[in-house]
């Protein structure tokens, strides 16, 4: 009697490859049975069948390779005389299955460069793919671009968010510092939308009305609020676009611009006394911790002072609106995530090879963070309708 101690268990490794050549396997059997029948719809007539009304004849077969997510197979693929081969199933000139497509788009939007999805692809499906073909493979991202950039804005947007960040790109063969301008709003549901993204040459004002502009064509109305940094073209650029609205200066930049005007010793201090001015219950009050901060801490800082004074009025808009909103519309950092995944993947990246490219990835990692803002709401609106309804009796 055979012991069982002398019996080699199949370990996990060879479980998993005989499971896949099984799977292949199967795949294979299925395809070429799909392509024979593709064939036969082609012909009019099955193989050695002989009918008066067939519209062809078979020449043979081709080996074609194919990348699937469970690796790499050979597919005979059968064709005829007259009318070639049958290509309707697998796609003409396409070695890669659809789901392969998306898991290498998937990827590059999630952190893997070009460079190494060759690696990746190997290990998990047998064959990498090379750098132009990842590039090939990603410009199916151009169809989500032009659906953002084309998209009817439906409903008011009563905040609008408006922020930039910057990038390498290769621009007439010189790698140049531009900014990716985004912007992003809460509509009259009170749910958060991804609204439109640029590359522009720098941050100014004639990059900020260029995507302004695109947002008002397709549909951008009821700004009551637009919250961003103080960069000068900015705020010019949406004065001359949305004169009606107000503009809220971002109080966690401003805060940082106070900040590096007063010495370390004082900074811990001086971000809580700035802090409480912005978390004051009403505008009076804000004004009373001014004055308060004037004539104590202020009087040792007066250049951090003097940056207080100067961006003051911009922070406050804010009070004129709803207090259970006041915490999300002071400042642009209610987004971190999306600023911050958008950064992590620049980072990698390096120097884009053009500003198209920027913009297929920045938008990309942009709409698949803002995926899921459409699950939760953001504010309540309806308390913005009950106090425009008191103000109008």
């Amino acid at each position: 009697m055979m012991n069982l101690t002398e019996v080699e268990l199949p370990s996990q490794e060879d479980v998993r490859a005989d499971l896949r050549s099984v799977f292949l396997g199967a795949i294979r059997v299925t395809l070429e049975s799909l392509l024979e029948e593709e064939l036969r719809n082609l012909l009019g007539a099955s193989r050695w069948q002989r009918l008066g009304g067939r519209k062809g004849y078979r020449n043979g077969s081709y080996l074609r390779s194919l990348i699937t997510s469970m690796g790499h197979l050979d597919i005979s693929v059968p064709r005829t005389r007259e009318h070639g081969s049958a290509n309707q199933l697998l796609g003409r000139y396409q070695r890669r299955t659809r789901e392969i497509d998306e898991a290498i788009t998937s990827a590059y939007v999630n952190g893997v460069s070009t460079r190494k999805m060759g690696e990746v692809t190997e290990a998990l499906m047998g064959e990498g793919v090379s750098r132009s073909t990842v590039s090939r493979v990603t410009k199916s991202l151009d169809e989500k671009i032009e659906l953002l950039r084309s998209a009817p804005i439906e409903g008011t947007i009563p905040y609008l968010f408006l922020d930039a960040t910057f990038l390498d790109a290769r621009w007439a063969r010189k790698v140049e510092n531009v900014a990716a301008l985004v912007a992003y709003g809460v509509g009259a549901d009170g749910h958060r939308r991804l609204l439109g993204i640029s590359i522009g040459a720098q941050e100014s004002e004639e990059s900020w009305a260029e995507l302004l502009s695109q947002l008002i064509q397709r549909g951008l109305s009821g700004v009551k609020l637009i919250i961003a940094d103080a960069h000068a073209g900015l705020v010019a650029a949406a004065r001359h676009h949305l004169p009606e609205a107000r503009v809220q200066r971002c109080v966690v930049h401003l805060m940082r611009n106070i900040l590096v005007k007063a010495p370390w010793r004082l900074r811990g201090r001086l971000a809580r006394e700035v802090s409480h001015l912005f978390a004051a219950p009403s505008i009076a009050d804000a004004r009373k911790r001014l004055e308060q901060l004037k004539s104590g801490l202020g009087s040792q800082v007066p250049e951090a002072l003097q940056c207080l004074e100067d961006g003051f009025l911009a922070a406050i808009q804010f009070f004129a609106f709803p207090k259970a909103h006041w915490r999300r519309i002071r400042s642009t950092n209610g987004l971190e995530r999306l600023h911050g995944e958008i950064k992590r993947r620049i980072k990698a990246v390096g120097a884009f090879p053009d500003r198209a490219s920027a913009l297929r990835l920045i938008t990309a990692v942009a709409l698949s963070v803002t995926a899921i803002w459409s699950d939760r709401r953001y504010l309540d609106l309806s308390q913005m309708n009950v106090e425009e309804k008191n103000q109008a009796a």
